[in-house]
């Protein structure tokens, strides 16, 4: 932020701090969103338009304070996801996986929750269990074992494993188009801890549910009678969506090379993939395939976004968080080590009782604000690592605490097997605390001991 717009900003409004007024709207967005009971879309567009209204941003400042890349990113990502899910690649491997395992129930439940967590490394949790949760579903019903310990394996994978990489968790996307990190720096930083909490969530799950997940012989051979390949409805759309995704992914890696924006990256794979989609078909037909793939854009999470960074952007251009930040470095004196652990807790905590995602976004500007204070970008990275980390991990501590759970949840719920609130914390809030512990661990040691 510019000190030009510091000193374009009102300080009084409404008779009252633009301060006050700015906290005022956050929170009672926040507060709505955390009803539920309107549309969050809608909440953070309303929220957005009042700090105009307020005079607390222009609306040119509002248009600068969208991160544009963020928002490319994101739809790149859902086109190309969509086009791919029109092949049956996710079933194939569900199935493929389910039959190496020779349909023991105890082992597909291992199978599934590292395919959901690979998947929602390399796409996005959400669009990971709308994919593999009926499949789930599917393979319990014919087996005649209770769907519980897969769904909420399947929910813990997926946000879990969504930590590894930038593209596989909201959070991840926010951090990395912020300070400009690369596909491969959440890689390089981020996997170990997560293939450790994996190993240990099924071990977990392994130990209280995989004896008791006992299958008669006739409905094992059930599930070995699948053909998967069955699940394979285009294959020549197959082959153009792979390589197009391991070009966007190849691209990811090597963006910090090109000097290109991970938001464009995405953007031309998607524009490229749909239109080999759309290659050779007659003009209805073709115009029909694009309406129908921008149909599968999930428009309410990017209109969300976009009204949310407008929200966070009057907290920063009226100095609210870079006061936040102020009195956050005086409570850690100062010291990255105690900020960096303070931050993977509060996350956690934070994000199991709210969505993660604006928990996150207000979280960038204010430690941005606190780079300079405690040393530059390089010394604070491993307070961003804990961001990244508590923010995902404790997206796991509730239904509400990340988007999958909702989404598994409301599936749960339309065939006749509902998660309650209260049960699922049982098993989500001692999930939660070790992996955030384990996650501690490896910030306290990666950063500050080796």
């Amino acid at each position: 932020m510019h000190a030009a717009e510091l000193l374009n900003t009102p300080q009084i409004v409404w008779g009252l701090d633009a301060k006050i007024v700015a906290t005022s709207i956050m929170i009672m967005a926040y507060a709505i969103l955390f009803t539920e009971k309107l549309n969050r879309a809608v909440v953070a567009l309303l929220g957005a338009s009042i700090m105009i209204f307020a005079g607390i941003l222009t609306q040119a400042q509002a248009f600068q304070g969208i991160d544009f890349n963020t928002l490319a990113l994101l739809i790149g990502m859902m086109m190309i996801v969509g086009i791919c899910e029109k092949t049956g690649v996710f079933q194939y491997v569900a199935i493929w996986g389910t039959k190496k395992v020779h349909a023991n129930p105890r082992g597909i439940l291992i199978v599934l929750a590292v395919v959901t967590a690979i998947f929602s490394a390399f796409l996005d949790n959400v669009t990971t269990v709308l994919l593999i949760v009926p499949v789930t579903f599917q393979i319990t019903k014919k087996l005649g074992v209770p769907v519980y310990p897969f769904l909420l394996v399947e929910i813990f994978a997926s946000n879990i494993g969504g930590t590894a990489t930038l593209i596989g968790d909201p959070p991840n996307i926010l951090i990395g188009s912020a300070i400009n990190l690369s596909f491969m720096d959440f890689l390089k930083e981020l996997t170990p801890i997560v293939i450790l909490c994996m190993l240990i969530v099924v071990a977990i799950f392994d130990f209280f549910f995989g004896r008791r997940l006992i299958s008669t012989l006739q409905r094992r051979e059930k599930i070995m009678m699948m053909h998967e390949a069955d699940s394979i409805k285009d294959f020549p759309l197959l082959v153009k969506s792979l390589t197009i995704l391991f070009m966007v992914i190849a691209g990811f890696i090597s963006a910090e090379y090109l000097h290109i924006a991970n938001g464009t990256i995405a953007m031309a794979g998607g524009a490229l993939l749909l239109l080999l989609y759309t290659m050779g078909n007659k003009h209805d037909e073709r115009d029909h395939k694009v309406e129908q793939i921008f149909a599968m854009v999930d428009w309410t999470t990017i209109f969300f976004f976009a009204g949310l960074f407008v929200i966070v952007y009057g907290l920063e251009v009226t100095g609210v968080l870079a006061m936040l930040g102020q009195k956050f470095i005086a409570f850690t004196e100062g010291s990255i080590s105690k900020a960096s652990l303070l931050i993977i807790w509060v996350s956690a905590i934070v994000s199991g009782a709210i969505d993660n995602i604006p928990f996150v976004a207000t979280m960038i500007p204010m430690i941005k604000s606190m780079e300079v204070v405690l040393g530059g970008r390089e010394v604070v990275m491993p307070v961003w690592w804990a961001l990244s980390l508590g923010a995902c991990f404790g997206g796991n501590a509730t239904l509400i605490g990340a988007s999958a759970n909702v989404i598994v949840a409301g599936m749960a719920a339309r065939q006749g097997t509902p998660i309650s609130f209260l049960g699922f914390m049982k098993w989500s809030v001692p999930i939660t605390l070790i992996t955030v512990a384990f996650a501690t661990c490896y910030v306290y040691i990666q950063y500050f001991v080796m």
